[in-house]
């Protein structure tokens, strides 16, 4: 067996008796956006020590377990702090979770993140939905012998977000008179954040919004067949843009902020997903 792979099974294995249900949907709350899982009706918990050889979250605001509950009736395992490849993990091990929560029985994969907007219309606390992303600065998951029990070897990604999931979203966002903003975000490894010239680089290529996560798992559940759609919180205005210097507190704060709204739009799109 592939040892990607293994490792992915035996972590199933080792808390497959405590998972309550099959879930519907994965949802990966990002920076200041945790607190989403307290408006669900939770079922269980299990915290990510709790699970063989699994990736620990070491990022403050990250709490570092898998939550088990219902948003209204859609059964949804929520992952309460991810992992990034900054903190020194192999990316094979940060996409981990991803495909667990696949294995679990989880058909839809719902990103959420905190990134910088390079648009000029931006403002903290701005909801932008991913209609594409550039992954040429970050590694690819799939790099290495492929994992046949997972997908094929040159997966297609045309369309890695899912059109009909972005309906879902816009029409969400109209019912709610919610501003949403759609574009291409890019993830670069961090930690450090970019630079002025390196945002202008990635304004010309097209980039809306970039942060340090979320592309490498989207490969990763496209790769397995998975429905996926994303909305990024546009928590600070990138370096070169925002006249003051950028710290994760500022990123923070600004998800917290945008709570509210962001838990209004994310439980009316998957209860009707």
């Amino acid at each position: 067996m592939n040892k990607v792979y293994e490792k992915v099974v035996l972590a199933y294995e080792s808390i497959k008796d405590r998972i309550p249900f099959e879930p519907k949907v994965a949802l990966v709350l990002g920076s200041g956006l945790g607190n989403y899982a307290d408006s669900m009706k939770v079922v269980s918990e299990i915290d990510y020590k709790d699970i063989k050889d699994f990736p620990i979250s070491t990022v403050v605001g990250h709490a570092g377990k898998f939550i088990f509950g219902y948003v209204k009736d859609v059964p949804v395992v929520c992952m309460k702090g991810r992992v990034h490849y900054y903190e020194g993990y192999s990316i094979s091990d940060v996409v981990l979770p991803t495909r667990l929560m696949k294995m679990m029985g989880a058909k839809i994969l719902f990103l959420t993140n905190a990134s910088g907007g390079l648009r000029k219309d931006f403002n903290a606390g701005d909801f932008m939905m991913l209609n594409d992303h550039i992954s040429v600065f970050a590694p690819n998951p799939l790099i290495g012998p492929n994992i046949e029990e997972l997908g094929t070897r040159f997966p297609d990604m045309t369309t890695v977000y899912d059109k009909d999931l972005q309906d879902v979203i816009r029409k969400a966002a109209k019912d709610n008179n919610i501003d949403l903003k759609e574009g291409v975000y890019a993830q670069l490894t961090g930690p450090s954040f970019e630079s002025p010239a390196e945002i202008t680089l990635l304004s010309r290529l097209g980039v809306d919004a970039v942060g340090m996560s979320t592309v490498c798992e989207a490969i990763a559940a496209n790769h397995m067949g998975m429905k996926i759609c994303c909305i990024s919180c546009i928590c600070n205005l990138a370096a070169g843009i925002s006249p003051n210097p950028l710290t994760h507190e500022e990123v923070f704060e600004a998800g917290q902020k945008a709570a509210p709204l962001f838990e209004k739009l994310v439980t009316e799109s998957i209860i009707n997903m």
